[in-house]
């Protein structure tokens, strides 16, 4: 039936019967908050392209936890900034490292709370790229092993989840073989599986301090262009063991979010980038939008292409709407 009998803003009519209808909410349970931990500073560290956004040392990292915890966010994913670097990175596994540290200072405090660390070697290396260099690129082969460190490193400090977001290939599998051989079957892998090379991960490295020199991403990140490409790479990542699939960025990637969850039924995570949040920070500066509703109309598309957690720095201000 058409027009006058059918008419669809009956449902629209006021936020009662709009809410009963919404096919798709946001629930702070969905989120996941990003923390930038120092350990060469003593107190927090605005980030400029990310107001709002600091690093933190590690002095305050328990503090931090809790301030997440007290807003209802399941879960913090961390990342490091070191005291030292290397040209391997294999600095990231040293005992007592940055990420390590935080994990342990965390988990001692008995939160409700998952923590998840990035496993990357980007923060690690002098020239900024995520392992060894061989040539104009990264080493594939002799990164898998660093990692595979870092991330048992990692698990056996505490942590929940462990994300490798390299785009080596084989690394779900060099990371499950070592954590399993280790006796930590029950770490979950969340996978950076479909990880492009954005022009939108600029505030990120002033961030974590993970500018890189030579050459760019390119030759490891995958192609904007490509979306069969993600789904053989999402299929990869699930036959070596991860548990969870990400896909970065957020918002230009919404088909690609969509086809990996209906094609692979997963748990699907979206990460809303740095340049996705400093592109509202910076027009709601300038007040040509309202930032919060902005906020919440991204990650609400994110939910709508199938995205089952969210990682957002948007994070705290939306768990406070909720």
């Amino acid at each position: 039936m058409s027009y006058p009998i059918t008419r669809p803003r009956r449902l629209r009519r006021n936020r009662l019967i709009r809410d009963m209808v919404g096919e798709t909410s946001l629930d702070v349970k969905d989120l996941i908050y990003p923390v930038f931990i120092d350990e060469n500073i003593e107190k927090p560290l605005p980030i400029k392209s990310m107001p709002g956004v600091e690093r933190i040392p590690l002095s305050m990292v328990g503090e931090e936890a809790d301030s997440i915890a007290a807003l209802g966010i399941p879960a913090m994913q961390l990342f490091g900034i070191p005291s030292r670097k290397d040209d391997t990175g294999m600095c990231a596994y040293e005992n007592g490292n940055v990420i390590e540290t935080a994990v342990k200072n965390i988990k001692k405090g008995n939160r409700d709370l998952l923590v998840i660390t990035d496993v990357c070697l980007c923060e690690y290396t002098k020239h900024g790229h995520c392992g060894p260099i061989k040539g104009d690129t990264v080493d594939n082969d002799s990164t898998l092993d660093i990692i595979a460190k870092v991330a048992v490193n990692h698990a056996s400090a505490g942590a929940d989840i462990v994300a490798p977001s390299g785009m080596m290939d084989g690394m779900v599998h060099a990371i499950r073989s070592e954590l399993d051989f280790r006796g930590l079957k029950d770490t979950i892998i969340m996978s950076y599986a479909a990880k492009y090379a954005s022009s939108m991960y600029g505030p990120f490295r002033e961030a974590a301090g993970s500018g890189f020199t030579g050459f760019d991403r390119s030759s490891y990140q995958m192609d904007p262009r490509n979306g069969d490409e993600a789904m053989h790479e999402v299929a990869l990542d699930l036959e070596e063991g991860a548990d969870i699939i990400m896909v970065k960025p957020a918002l230009s990637y919404l088909d690609i979010i969509y086809r990996a969850k209906h094609e692979f039924g997963v748990p699907v995570a979206a990460y809303s980038v740095s340049g996705e949040y400093a592109m509202v920070k910076a027009a709601a500066a300038k007040g040509w939008l309202d930032e919060k509703k902005v906020a919440a109309e991204m990650l609400l598309s994110m939910k709508r292409a199938g995205a089952d957690m969210l990682i957002t720095y948007f994070a705290k201000d939306i768990a406070s709407m909720l």
